[in-house]
């Protein structure tokens, strides 16, 4: 059966545990995105964005507040993987940095519990594999 005990807190502001690539989805990239949509409507209504920068008032707080819960996500996803949160340093590196980004986005995690924690999946057969 799936782990989804951890809360909310756990899961947007720790960097410890294992998340699958469900949770990334549903619970991180779905709903930023369509906040971040939201925020640029606003920003639109409100005259506040800014096209020489593509930014405005209210799609920039948002950036700035989902630094640290985006890099929390990440480094969950990764420790799914089986790999340190230092792996996400890729991610600066030009073209290696589809390596990491393939592997947040697509892979399923290693099967079973592995040195970040227990399997986020338990026992459930994914459909896809």
């Amino acid at each position: 059966m799936p782990n989804t005990s951890m809360s909310f807190s756990q899961l947007y502001f720790s960097t410890e545990g294992r998340i699958p690539r469900s949770t990334y989805w549903l619970k991180y990239y779905l709903p930023l995105l369509g906040i971040s949509m939201l925020g640029w409507l606003l920003d639109y209504a409100m005259g506040t964005y800014d096209a020489e920068y593509g930014i405005g008032l209210v799609s920039g707080t948002i950036s700035f507040l989902i630094i640290w819960p985006s890099i929390a996500i990440y480094v969950k996803r990764i420790h799914d993987r089986d790999r340190s949160g230092l792996f996400l340093l890729l991610l600066f590196v030009p073209l290696l940095n589809i390596w990491p980004t393939i592997e947040i986005l697509f892979l399923k995690g290693t099967e079973g519990p592995n040195q970040f924690g227990e399997d986020p999946l338990g026992d459930v057969v994914e459909v896809f594999e």
